[in-house]
């Protein structure tokens, strides 16, 4: 509001002057203003004493005062809804949020921290970190190729390209850019102590065995043959098909044993075609001791289970199959993946080929 070039005192004189017989525009002529503005100095102070008069510009002062306060509440309320977002937390976003709030409403850097409650240091720091471009792009490769792993194992990838850096680091870098996983749902577990697998010691001392279901794109089921060496985690073969029996199960495990020899102990569960005629003749043919989990209790053939989790994350799940030759195509590219590339926590990060290899040393080394 224009502050007046006259008091209250001097107003109300002027009214008294008119009222005592002076002519209005004498008055006016005398004090300098218009016939208007005496007007409306007499519609506001007429009636009321120098008292009266500075109980009037106190309250008016107030009201301006209680108007400004709650335009400014307002204004801040608006701009809190305006940002009103849980991602509010990292410095980089309240920086966005405080140009934001200075963008479209108008208000001083000041201004909107107060109202966010932001250190203005803070907003006004600007990172000396290098972008670290060549390495994000090397991460997000990885992880584009790999979609379900996470940043320990695209860590191991990078160092293979040779790039080495801080875990926090690359954990930092991977987070920045929006890599985390999709942790799947699962189902629930049963609780209880349980007794850890014992390992073997070697390779072809104890195979793993199961079926592996999916389907087609166009609604056909197909299964999939996985056995599984328990000491290296070397896939030994993956084989998909529409049907699998008992002989056909054999068949695979006579084409394995060519190439790498004999088993000591193969581990299944109860189903059909492992409980069949056909492996049971085989077993007493081949003298491998074919070893039953209990029913209703997968954790006993654990190595088998880990691996049919890893093969559905990382390939059924993530693979369209068209026909059978497609699913057999794309499986054994998997599997010599898994083999050769893929890093395994297990065996500290090597792979299956790898830790064979090392221990294959070893025992020549002792």
């Amino acid at each position: 509001m224009k502050k007046s070039r006259f008091s209250e005192e001097q107003i109300i004189g002027m009214i008294k002057e008119q009222e005592g017989g002076v002519p209005t525009a004498e008055v006016c002529r005398k004090h300098g203003i218009s016939t208007a503005s005496f007007y409306k100095y007499k519609s506001k102070f007429g009636g009321l004493d120098v008292s009266d008069a500075r109980k009037l510009k106190a309250l008016e002062d107030e009201n301006a005062k209680l108007k400004k306060l709650l335009a400014e509440q307002m204004l801040d309320n608006a701009m809190l809804k305006d940002v009103a977002s849980p991602k509010v937390v990292t410095p980089a976003e309240r920086r966005k949020a405080v140009g934001h709030l200075c963008d479209q409403h108008g208000v001083s850097q000041r201004r909107a921290c107060d109202v966010l409650e932001v250190d203005r240091s803070s907003v006004r720091y600007r990172s000396i970190r290098p972008d670290d471009a060549d390495v994000r792009k090397a991460m997000k490769e990885v992880a584009a190729e790999r979609r379900r792993f996470g940043y320990r194992r695209i860590h191991i990838m990078l160092e293979r390209q040779g790039i080495y850096m801080n875990q926090k680091k690359l954990r930092r870098l991977y987070r920045e850019e929006g890599l985390q996983v999709r942790k799947r749902g699962g189902r629930k577990r049963a609780l209880g102590t349980r007794r850890p697998m014992e390992v073997p010691q070697n390779v072809n001392v104890r195979w793993s065995l199961d079926f592996v279901s999916d389907a087609f794109t166009d609604g056909r089921r197909f299964r999939v043959l996985a056995v599984v060496d328990d000491f290296s985690r070397e896939c030994l073969t993956l084989v998909p098909d529409t049907s699998l029996s008992g002989a056909r199960l054999t068949r695979e495990l006579d084409a394995i044993i060519q190439m790498r020899g004999m088993p000591t102990t193969i581990v299944s569960d109860n189903g059909t075609e492992m409980t069949s005629s056909a492996v049971l003749e085989w077993c007493q043919k081949t003298k491998i001791d074919w070893h039953y989990i209990a029913p209703g209790k997968p954790t006993q053939n654990a190595f088998i289970e880990s691996f049919n989790g890893s093969f559905r994350d990382e390939c059924l799940n993530e693979t369209l199959f068209s026909s059978l030759a497609d699913a057999r195509s794309e499986v054994t590219k998997w599997k010599e993946d898994y083999n050769r590339n893929r890093p395994h926590s297990s065996l500290g990060n090597l792979t299956p080929n790898e830790f064979v290899a090392k221990m294959t040393l070893q025992q020549q080394a002792a």
